[in-house]
This record gives C-alpha cells, structure tokens and sequence, in this order.
C-alpha cells in the first residue's frame, strides 16, 4: 500500500480550525487528538489568516466538460485546509472591555463570516475566561451570539486556569465540534447527492466524482454503509467509461480509468475487510480482475497492465494481511460461482503476494521487449525528463517553463510510451519480484503448506539466477529439490538439479558438481522418454532425456578423468580434479547419491572364531547410464587390521605403489566394472585376531586417479530400497546370490574372545543382610600363561531390572539413598587398609569399582575381598571382570574374564514393641474416654510404672549371635533423660544369646513417667549382633563376623495423671471349699473427693460375702479399700466375680481384665514346699 499517499491509505479525519488566543491552541488540540475518534486542528494564530479558507477562483464549478476524473489533492485539500467547523477564540477582556475591543472584535468575525460563507463551515464562538471572576455580562454575550449568527449552545464559555473546570470546558469544546462537523460532513453530502439524484450533469466524469465525493463525506462521518454504496456506484460508473471517453489519447485514457479502479477497488477492500466481511471481499476482488484483465491496451505499453495486475494482488494480500477479520472455514463448498467456486487459498495473503510476484514477472518480460524496440531505444534519453503527474489521478503532463511561470502541457500517446518505459528503466523488477516470492513463501510456511513453499522457494531461486547471484540461488534451490527428492517429482528435480549444477559451475565448486551430474545422470529416466513430447523449459540441462543423462554421465567422468570444464562462459576460469586438488565424496545412508553407488556387506557367519576366516560378500549397485570402471575398492572395518583393498588384474600394475603404502591386505578382482542396474558381488575371507565386534564401516571406491568416493556400508537385511527407483519397472536381484542371506546378513560379527587361561572365582557365604558389611572373596589364579596390566572391574546392578537408588522411598531403618552400595575393596591379609592398598584402587562408587591388580607369575594367584553394604533388602546382580594382557609384547591383544554372581539381600532382624500395665492394676485415663479420633499412640500414666516388652525375631536363613539390646536417646529427644525412667528386667547382658532362624527373642523394660509431657518419645531400641559362622565356613572364607547395629524407633506416648487407679489383690490360688479374701484398692490421685460406684457380679463358682452394690467417696491423696469374703464351689481354673466401679465424676467405668480375674482352685491343699518353690521361681518385676 506504499503506493497510496497517506491520505488514500487511512479513513479520513475531521478538520477544525481554531482562531485566536495562541495560547490555548496546544491544548485543545491535544485533547481533540486524544479522543477514541480523533480530530485533526488547524491552528491561525490571528484572524489575519482568514482568507486561507476561502473557496479560490478556479475551484469554481464549470460547465465545460472537466479535464480529469479526481483531482489529485482533493481528499487532502479536505483533510488539511478546509475545516468542517471554525472556532472563534476571544478573551473576556475583548469581549467586555471598552468599545473600540468590542468594535474589533465584531469586525473580526464579520471579516470570519464572510471568509467561511462560500464553504457553509460552521461557527463557533469561545469566550476564554480565566475563572469565574471574569464572568461577561449577559447583554454582552447576547449581543456577540446574535452577531456571530450561532446558536447560544454554540457561544461556549472556556475556563482555563481551574483544573476542573478546564477538563469541563475541553468536554464541551470537543462535543461542540463533533456536532457540528458531523452536520457539515452530512450536508456537504446530501448537496451532491441531491445533483446525482437529479442527474444535472452532461458528463459521465462527474457522476464518477461526485459518487467518490459523497462516499468520502460519509467516511468522514463514519458511516461505512453509505461509503460503501457510493464507492460501489462510482467504480460501476467508471467501468461504463471503458471503450465509450475520448476526451484523452487512448493509451492514456485506459491508464487513468485503470489508476481511478486501482484507487476504488483499494476503498471498497478496506472497508469490507474492515466490516469483518473476508468473503464479500474476496469475490469483491475476483469480479475486479475479471472486469479488468483483458483490458491489456496498446502492444507497446502491454508491460504497464501486467504492473497494474500485479499492484492489484499485492493491495489485496496486505489488505488482507493487515484485517483482524477472521478467515471463514470451509467457505469453498458453498461460495464462489458454480464454474468456479472459492478456494481455501484464497482468503490467505500467501495466494496474492504469489499471483502478484507472476504478472511482475510477466511485466519485466514484456518491458525488455519493449526496451530492446530499435524505435524507443533512441528517444529514450531525454523524453521522460520534465514529465511529471498531473492535477487529476492517473495523468502526466510534461511542465513547461514561460518566463517566471510554469505550464502543463498534455502528453500524446507516443510521448506517454516513451516516459513509461524510461520510467520502468530505473527499476529492476527481479528484487521487487523476489521480495513478493518471499513474502509468499513466509505465509505458505506459517500455514505448514510446504508444497506451496517450496514452489516460492523455487520462483526465487531462478530470479536470483537470472540476476547472477548464483550463492543465492543454490542455496535456495537446494532446499527444494530436498523436497522434490522427498515427494518423488522426477522431472521437476531433474529441472532444480539442472540449475543447481549451473550454479557450481559458476560459482567453480568441482565437488558440487560432480555431486549434482552423479545425481542427474543417476535419475530414473528412461529411453521411453524420449518418444513423449518434452515441452516446456527444463533449465540448463535441457529435457529430461535418456541422452541428456548419457551426456552428463560423460562429462562428469571426462572431469574425472582429468578433462577441465569452463567454470564461465567468459572462459577465465576452468573445473578440474588435480593431484593438489583431488576430490573425495561420502554417501551416507540417507544421500541422494546411493543411486550413484550403493554398497551391500554380509558377513556369512554371525560367531567366529578368533583368527579362524571369515567369509565376506561385498555387492555394489549403480544406477548410471554407462558402465563405471573402478580402479581399486578399499573396505574398511572398525578394526584397521582387516582392511581390505581389492585392485582389478588391470590396474593391479598402476595401483601398486599406491597399495604399497597403505599397509593393508590386498585381494584381486578379474573387473570391477558396475553395470547399470546390476549387482556387482565380491566375496573374500578375512581374519580378525581380536575379540569383539566386527564391523564393515565404508567402502572406498576409487575412480579416477584423483577421485575417490567412500560409501557407507549397510547390510542386506536392514538395507532400505532407492527412493526414486523402487516403483521403477525393473528387474529385482538380490545382492547376495544367496537368497537367505540377502534377508538374514549383517554387515557386523561377533568374534568371540580368546579362550582364557585364567580362573577368576568369587565365593560368597550365603544370603547377605541388611546392615551387615558383607565380604565377597575375589580370586585370580593364573594357569596357562603370566598377567600383565590387569584390571578388575566391579558392577553392582539391580536383579530384577531396577535401579540401585530409590529417591521417593525410605525406609525407617535406613536413610541412605542408594539401595546397595559397594563401600570398598581390600586384600585378605591385613593390607587393604595399607596405603598401598589404597593407591591401587584407583575409583570406587556406589556401584562401580575399578582396581589394577599386580603381576601374577604363572601358577600364581592373588586375591581380594569386596565389602558390601544392604541398606534394604534387593537382590542384586555382581559382575566382575578381568581384563589382561598375556604377556609385555605391544600391540597384543587384551583378554577378558567375565563372571557374574547373584546374591540376596534378606533382612535380619524384625523388631516389634508392646506396652502393658502391672498385673491386676488399672489406671483411669481421660484421653481415651473423651478421645474418639483414630490416633494409636499408647497412654502411660504419670508417676506409675509400666511394662514395654521388646521382640526380635531372625527373619533370615542363618543364625544370629545377639550382643545387647538398649533404649537409647536420640539427638533430637533430649526429653527421654528427664522427663521418664527406663530400667531393664530379667538378668541385664545377654550373654552372647544365639537366634535361630524363625526364633523370637523378648526382653522387657519398664518405663515410669515422671513429667506430665503431651507427646512424649520413649527413645529408639538399639540391638547389635552379628552373623554365627560355623567352623567350617569361618575356616574356609577366612571371614570375621562383623557387629551389626538394628535400631527401633519407638512410637511416642501421651503421659497423663490417672486420677484413680484400681488394683485387684487375691492370693495366687484357693483351694476348693476354703474361705478367701480379696482386696480392691481405690488411689485418688487429685485434690477432689472422688464419688465411685461398684457392684459385683454374682458367680456360679464363688459365694461371696458382702455388699453387691454401693456408692463410696474416697478423699483426695488417700486410698479406699474394699474386701470380699469368697469359698470356691469348683476346682480348676476359674473366673472371679467381675467387680466394676465407675467415677460419677468423669463418668467412666474400670473394669478388671478377665486375665487379671482369673483364678486356680486347688480341689485340696497341694503337699509341695511352699519355701523351696519360692526359691526356684524368678523374682518378679516390682513396680
């Protein structure tokens, strides 16, 4: 849109014009700027200016038939001399001051009015006053409104130095002005539309014009519809004029029809465009070129339609480009003509910028036609100086000097032609055209249409062609035909390939050559081509031909051959292949010149031998037109040792001083010619003296005595097809003659390595435990031959495929993050803590480790201990290997010993806790009453001893020798020192106790609170021990058992004060029919009389003396007891009549336990010595 003045490109704004008080003109204007639809100022400082704005002698209307369409600065003269209103500006002083300001004053706007009569402006009168002070009489400011001829909403009062009232006032100036100007706009527009209604004009010109007149007034008051229409009835009237004027010559006359559609069609875009209407727009547009493009003019001049069509296409592509309108989906299934519905690519700008960048292309053709005439080539000189752009749109006139003036004089025809192809002289069309491609290609890229892309892509690289920029052009060619190779477009990559060939040999890239002519003449074209009919251009290589191949195949091998090539057509400078410059090519798997050679290794064993032959085929394929002769073929492997060179009986002789120097081992070839199309199969033996994988790498390919072309080696069985040959209707062969192996081999075999002479042996003693540092014998014994350089390398890997860290999991036990970790590595004896020991170990991780071992003398054997840690039970997998030199000679081969072992990490210890209270005693405690949320943490309470019973149980598969067991303080539970007391029952040591596998171990503590602590920790168990070897496995590991600590974190416990604590008393047995008595003892541990009810319950087995039922205080810090009389009426082990008190208080129930009720009844006194038995039992727990 660049070629639009500012004017024509945006909507037009609303002019005022401001008179006197200077002062205040930056202020109004900024704020009417301001505003959501702005309006532009016209600024007279005095009222001296005046005369500016009124109507000039030659803008007068005339009869005569008019010179042009559109004045060319029409819609300027409008946007910024002829203000729709004019404001009055006077100061309070000069409105009520003495009459000789007040006579000027009144001359002033007589002296306006009359300026502004001819062109219906509106007035506006603004008396500026400084603040309210200042007020003008009310006589005075009548008299000025009837002077001034306004309306009194017109006479307008601005306050200037009160802020708020400034804003007011600013408010009221700018609805003033709106108003007004929409008035002015509106009645400028209904007086040409009543001419146009009446039709009282003589020429089509007006009607045109007065059309574009009244849609502009209607912009200006933003009433899009109405410029719509009127836009739309002027660009219809214009077309009537096609074939019909004769007022201008009748180049000239098309040229200004076709600039005044140009400026129309652009008015109707934009504003369908910005009405969100893309659809209307669209066929909007495609009815414009239709009315349009055959109106091609005179011959001479045909290059200036091509340049209005191709201006036509960009307009509408920025249009579009710049429209927040959204893009209809799926517009083309019900738009558009039946003959020719709408496209989807004709709502994006992509389309238009590429149709445009075509007529600029068909305009440049035609102007160097026009440029190479024998008849304007000689005038073109001086013809074109003085011409210049006329009053009306779309006409040039040539200006002409009389004396101190200057005149337009009209052009004819003939002057006209030769203005406009010295005009289209200055310009180079090819820059204009690229930039057009690529603003076509950067859209057709945002839409992801690559196909549409690439055919930019390809546009720009022939116009960067034609222009001689040959770096420019091949880099975008080369992306193209990347995408022709892609798609499979044979003949359109024969055409790129052709300029991209043209290109190297210009630019004297020999490598890019030779490349591009192996690609071309590797194309499958055929000779049945050659009986169609080739039309159209192919580019530089001509049609896509069977002979063109042939003739390319031999100039690329006459290059290679040592036949220089004219880099130029100047021929300064020339390609050739020297011995200073040789040239080596590389095809890799995806290269489009596999099809020039196509390498296939199979190896025919998958496991060989050390030194045992391999048998080898090596088949090459090419799809040159002519037989290619190779002078030597090299096949290089991952071990350089095995290379192989092959020379044919021919060139045996010439390639033997070559051959001489690489060293390599070389077999013979009666040819190696390759056919076209046809499989070239070689098969040696090779011998690989090292173990490991084998591997063919490439397959050098000798040519030319300096041109080489190394080819990637791929294997039968994963070998893909050739892209461009494979729907080709050509006989398929198998590389192999084999046909199994053409499915089934593999450019790689697995030598095995050398038999080892080495026993590398690791024993372990059974399942490893958690905790535990476990050692792992690791013996190295020399049998067969001494070992040098050796090297120990140790992996720990999860067995069941896991890893050996687990960051999201930690176990109570353990907070180490790896799982098993390898903690070090040392020698038997006593040295692997030595410095010694310590230099050898060179790096030592979580699970890797690596040692250098010594020399071992043959029959000799050395050995280490690895030390493991299980921080949880995993099983694991231990890999071990021996790597070695067999003896000090270089360049020997290293051997390797690999053994692996599994071994499983069990846990040892599972410890468990139990709290209990004294036997046949019971405290009250409140929390577990007005608890009823689902915490599990023990109640213990304050004061009163409590039994806490440890278990251990051996989880594992060995036995267990445990040392001791404590409660310990952690770090952070200081409070266990002070706040509680911990004592151990039983005989203290453990004496060495031993575990079986299964056997559970207890000990009891006792724990007496002595702090009132809500949450309260009891401390953590700690239990060391250790594994118990038998003799015979001690004796033959020669391992020590390793102390192993198991640490228990007990929960913690809420201490609380038992206000009653119950305790049931009764003799340890009865015997049957014997009185006995039994005591309940009431503690009332707080400073309240306690109120408890009891009852007991009768019993079929007891009688019972005594009140069942009763209501008892007992007194704060003191004790009630109450005694039962009981007989016994049945022997044997029996049930106490259940007593259950209850606190009124706290309205809870104690109720003893049915263990703690029970009873033995003896039938008859039990003749045994009661002192004697007391001796032997174990002294009780006394709490």
């Amino acid at each position: 849109m660049d070629g639009y003045a500012e004017e024509l490109q945006t909507p037009p704004v609303t002019l005022i014009s401001l008179v006197g008080c200077p002062e205040l003109h930056p202020t109004i204007s900024s704020y009417l700027h301001s505003k959501q639809t702005p309006i532009n100022t016209l600024a007279l400082p005095d009222f001296s200016k005046i005369p500016v704005l009124g109507r000039t002698q030659k803008e007068t209307v005339d009869c005569r038939q008019p010179d042009g369409i559109l004045k060319r600065d029409w819609l300027l003269k409008h946007r910024t001399r002829v203000p729709a209103v004019v404001a009055a500006l006077f100061s309070s002083d000069q409105v009520s001051g003495d009459p000789e300001a007040w006579l000027q004053v009144c001359t002033d706007l007589e002296n306006l009015k009359t300026g502004v009569r001819g062109r219906n402006i509106k007035l506006v009168v603004v008396v500026v006053q400084s603040t309210y002070k200042d007020e003008v009489s009310e006589d005075r400011i009548i008299a000025l409104r009837k002077h001034a001829e306004v309306d009194s909403k017109y006479l307008l009062i601005f306050i200037q130095n009160d802020a708020s009232e400034l804003t007011r006032s600013l408010k009221r100036l700018g609805g003033a002005f709106a108003e007004l100007a929409k008035i002015y706009y509106r009645d400028e527009g209904q007086r040409i539309k009543t001419r146009i209604e009446k039709k009282s004009f003589k020429f089509n010109v007006l009607n045109i014009r007065y059309c574009f007149k009244v849609a502009v007034y209607a912009e200006f008051r933003r009433d899009w519809v109405e410029a719509l229409k009127f836009y739309e009835d002027a660009y219809r009237a214009l077309h009537e004029m096609v074939g019909t004027s004769t007022r201008l010559p009748a180049i000239q006359r098309l040229v200004e029809i076709k600039t005044v559609a140009d400026l129309l069609h652009f008015k109707i875009s934009a504003l369908l465009l910005h009405g969100r209407k893309v659809i209307e727009a669209v066929m909007w547009f495609r009815q414009h070129i239709l009315s349009y493009k055959m109106l091609v003019g005179a011959p001479e001049v045909v290059f200036l339609h091509w340049d209005w069509m191709s201006r036509q296409f960009l307009i509408f592509a920025e249009l579009l480009e710049t429209s927040a309108a959204t893009i209809p989906s799926n517009a083309s299934l019900v738009l558009g003509t039946s003959e020719k519905p709408l496209t989807e690519w004709e709502f994006h700008p992509a389309y238009y910028y590429e149709l445009a960048a075509h007529y600029m292309r068909e305009k440049k053709y035609c102007q160097e036609v026009a440029l190479s005439a024998s008849e304007t080539s000689k005038r073109i000189g001086s013809s074109s100086e003085s011409v210049i752009q006329s009053v009306f749109i779309g006409q040039f006139a040539r200006l002409l000097e009389q004396g101190e003036a200057f005149a337009m004089q009209t052009l004819t025809d003939a002057e006209y032609v030769h203005y406009a192809v010295a005009e289209g002289k200055r310009f180079q069309d090819s820059y204009e055209i690229i930039a057009l491609l690529k603003k076509s290609f950067e859209s057709y890229s945002s839409l992801k249409a690559q196909r549409m892309a690439s055919y930019c892509r390809n546009q720009m690289a022939r116009e960067y062609f034609a222009l001689g920029e040959f770096g420019n052009a091949k880099s975008l060619f080369d992306g193209v035909a990347s995408l022709y190779m892609q798609e499979g477009w044979i003949t359109l990559l024969w055409e790129i390939l052709g300029y991209l060939r043209e290109c190297s040999r210009k630019l004297g890239s020999v490598k890019d050559f030779i490349e591009y002519s192996l690609e071309m003449a590797a194309l499958p074209i055929s000779s049945v081509a050659e009986s169609s009919s080739c039309k159209g251009e192919y580019g530089p290589a001509g049609p896509p031909t069977f002979p063109q191949r042939e003739m390319i195949h031999k100039e690329a091998f006459g290059l290679v051959k040592g036949e220089p090539i004219l880099a130029s057509d100047e021929g300064n400078c020339a390609l050739a292949i020297t011995e200073d410059q040789p040239l080596h090519l590389e095809i890799d798997l995806i290269s489009p010149l596999r099809m020039v050679l196509l390498s296939s290794v199979a190896f025919h064993d998958k496991v060989v031998k050390p030194g045992a032959p391999i048998s080898l085929t090596l088949s090459l394929l090419s799809q040159l037109p002519h037989p290619v002769e190779i002078n030597q073929l090299e096949i290089q492997f991952n071990q350089s040792a095995c290379n192989v060179t092959i020379a044919s009986v021919i060139k045996e002789a010439a390639m033997a001083s070559y051959i001489g120097e690489t060293s390599t081992h070389v077999e013979t070839a009666p040819n190696l010619i390759l056919l076209t199309n046809k499989w070239l199969r070689l098969t040696y033996d090779i011998k690989s003296e090292q173990g490991g994988k084998l591997e063919c790498v490439s397959v050098i390919a000798r040519l030319g005595p300096y041109f080489t072309i190394c080819c990637r080696a791929e294997s039968p069985a994963s070998m893909d097809d050739l892209p461009l040959w494979k729907f080709e209707d050509l006989v398929q062969t198998f590389p192999t003659r084999d046909p199994a192996l053409a499915f089934s081999g593999q450019k790689v075999v697995q030598v095995e390595e050398p038999d080892p002479q080495v026993d590398l042996v690791l024993g372990a003693t059974g399942p490893a435990l958690v905790g535990e540092r476990f050692f792992i014998p690791v013996t190295v014994t020399s049998k067969g031959h001494a070992i040098y350089s050796g090297e120990l390398k140790i992996n720990l890997v999860d067995a069941k495929g896991g890893g050996l860290v687990s960051p999201r999991k930690t176990e109570p036990f353990s907070m180490d993050s790896h799982h098993v970790e390898l903690l070090g590595i040392s020698e038997p004896d006593g040295e692997g803590e030595s410095q010694a020991g310590v230099d050898n170990i060179k790096k030592i991780q979580q699970s890797f480790g690596l040692l250098p071992i010594p020399f071992i003398k043959l029959g000799d054997s050395w050995c280490c201990k690895l030390e493991i840690k299980w921080n949880r039970p995993k099983p694991i997998m231990l890999y071990v290997s021996l790597g070695y030199l067999p003896n000090s000679e270089a360049g020997v081969q290293k051997v390797h010993v690999h053994k692996s072992l599994q071994i499983d990490g069990e846990t040892a210890i599972v410890m468990g806790h139990h709290f209990m209270l004294p036997y046949r005693q019971h405290s009250l405690l409140l929390s577990r009453i007005k608890s009823h949320d689902s915490d599990d943490s023990p109640s213990l309470a304050l004061n009163q001893t409590s039994i806490l019973i440890i278990s251990a149980k051996n989880c594992s598969e060995v036995p267990l020798r445990l040392k001791s067991m404590s409660i310990e303080m952690d770090d952070d539970d200081d409070e266990i020192g002070y706040s509680c007391t911990v004592r151990q029952g039983g005989d203290g040591p453990l004496d060495d106790a031993l575990l079986v596998p299964g056997e559970y171990f207890k000990k009891v503590f006792s724990i007496v609170p002595e702090l009132n602590f809500p949450r309260l920790a009891t401390g953590t168990v700690s239990l060391r021990w250790n594994r118990e070897f038998g003799f015979e496995e001690q004796s033959r590991s020669e391992l020590t058992a390793t102390e192993v600590l198991t640490r228990h974190k007990l929960p913690h416990v809420n201490v609380e004060m038992a206000p009653l604590i119950v305790s049931l008393e009764c003799p340890p047995h009865a015997i049957l029919g014997s009185p006995f008595t039994c005591y309940v003892r009431i503690q009332n541990q707080t400073e309240l009389l306690q109120e408890v009810k009891y009852s007991l319950a009768d019993s079929q087995t007891f009688l019972c003396s005594g009140f069942h039922n009763d209501t008892i205080f007992v007194l704060p810090k003191s004790e009630h007891i109450l005694g039962y009389k009981l007989v016994s009426l049945a022997s044997g082990v029996q049930q106490l009549p259940q007593v259950t008190l209850t606190s009124l208080r706290y309205s809870a129930e104690l109720r003893p336990s049915l263990s703690a009720s029970t009873v033995f009844v003896f039938p008859f006194e039990p003749q045994i010595m009661m002192d004697d038995l007391g001796s032997k039992l174990p002294e009780p727990i006394f709490t």
